[in-house]
């Protein structure tokens, strides 16, 4: 969420970076009048019931000087007033309350602010790549698909996940599932061991309060599932990211406790809104995946070095598993909702013949932190100051499986194991056709 006060003092900034994003200028001018409208009311509201309230003081005490001197007739008539004064802030908190949520509701919606380095363009095609890792080799005729794959195995069942649960599920069995699990905790373990972040283990249930935290609410409701909860509802969470970043929520961090770094793997759930069609095939696009995640909560000086430093981080998963990969710098128009600059991490699918996003790593600003209340106490400063909150997959689980099944596939169909997985494989070292 964004800051109020910035948004009166830099209107046409954030008119710019609406237009960035892909609004019309007459859009982006609306949308910023209408906020700055929309606080100037509640601003001028507060206004007077502060005036509201130092009168009835002010009265107050008036009161007790005409009793004193004996003038009844004046203290009846100030009595009177005060009586009037407090109805009128009663009825004025009340439309305080409508005011700030009516902003507040405005503000949920506007996506955060792009950094000025971040390319500008309408979709896909504007993106940036930033670097290049590993060879792509020649594709040979008879490479396939990774479902292909899986399916001529007996070890991925779509058939099956569609009886139980209907379309975008997958159920992988023997030595593929294995192969899963192990690809979670080498990313667990490298993370973990070796780039100094903490394991948490957290729910995979949260309120909306924590949705809208990390921006999934309101502006992305239909893309969460959710179930009931006594006369609520808890949703599924689409990313540990969300649980993650929420731990540090509605407090107040010493500066000593920074930088924190979290990571987890959980399974994940997003309904796939407004993906018909695309992906119906294989695992690349599911209702139910695995995800080992990476959140750094920082100081407002940390950040951009923190963004490169996670990226590097999942960057090395790939690396690891021998995984050609390109690294994206996304554009205005591409980039996520809370987003402030995100790069993608892309791997080699031989199948598809394509790159294929694996990894997203956002740095947010205090966007995030603006809507949980989540601040610091700066060094040798007085007050406190919000954090600042970056995500990324370190990574995708199933599309890193997708990748090894792709890369790692044999003309007769067997799939070698990458050497960073031996160890989690239990003495296997190729997947093969029973």
């Amino acid at each position: 969420m964004l800051d109020t006060k910035w948004i009166r003092e830099n209107p046409e900034a954030l008119i710019e970076a609406l237009m960035k994003r892909g609004q019309s200028t007459d859009a982006a001018k609306s949308t910023v009048e209408d906020l700055i409208a929309r606080d100037e009311a509640r601003r001028a509201h507060v206004s007077k019931l502060q005036e509201a309230q130092e009168r009835r003081n002010a009265a107050s005490k008036e009161i007790g000087n005409a009793m004193r001197n004996g003038d009844s007739a004046l203290a009846e008539k100030l009595k009177t007033e005060v009586a009037e004064i407090k109805g009128f802030i009663q009825d004025g908190e009340g439309r305080e309350r409508e005011l700030d949520k009516a902003l507040d509701a405005a503000l949920a919606v506007i996506p955060n602010v792009p950094f000025e380095d971040v390319p500008v363009g309408r979709d896909e095609t504007g993106n940036v790549v930033l670097r290049t890792v590993g060879k792509v080799l020649p594709r040979p005729n008879w490479v396939k698909e990774h479902f292909e794959i899986g399916e001529a195995l007996g070890l991925m069942d779509f058939e099956r996940a569609a009886k139980l649960s209907g379309s975008r599920f997958t159920v992988l069995k023997g030595q593929l599932a294995r192969l899963e699990r192990a690809l979670g905790q080498f990313m667990l373990d490298l993370h973990t061991s070796e780039h100094g972040y903490m394991e948490v283990q957290p729910p995979l249930l949260v309120r909306d309060e924590v949705l809208f935290g990390t921006n999934q609410l309101p502006k992305f409701e239909e893309d969460l599932f959710f179930v009931p909860h006594g006369d609520s509802r808890l949703g599924l969470i689409p990313t540990a990211e969300v649980p993650l970043t929420n731990l540090v929520r509605e407090e107040i961090l010493a500066n000593e406790q920074l930088p924190l770094r979290m990571t987890a793997l959980t399974p994940c759930f997003r309904s796939e809104a407004g993906s018909a069609g695309r992906d119906t095939r294989g695992m690349l696009r599911q209702h139910q995946f695995y995800k080992v995640e990476l959140v750094s909560i920082v100081d407002a000086e940390s950040a951009l070095a923190e963004h490169d430093r996670m990226t590097e981080c999942a960057e090395e998963v790939l690396k690891r598993l021998g995984l050609p990969f390109r690294t994206m710098v996304l554009c205005t128009g591409d980039m996520g909702f809370g987003a402030r600059k995100t790069h993608d991490i892309e791997v080699w699918l031989p199948g598809q013949n394509t790159y294929r996003e694996i990894s997203s790593c956002s740095v947010c600003g205090d966007f995030q932190a603006r809507r949980m209340d989540a601040r610091y106490r700066p060094k040798e400063e007085k007050g406190t100051r919000f954090v600042h909150t970056l995500n990324g997959s370190g990574v995708a689980v199933g599309r890193a499986l997708i990748a090894v099944i792709e890369n790692y596939q044999n003309e007769d169909g067997s799939v070698t194991i990458p050497e960073a997985l031996l160890p989690y494989m239990g003495g296997l070292t190729k997947i093969e056709a029973k």
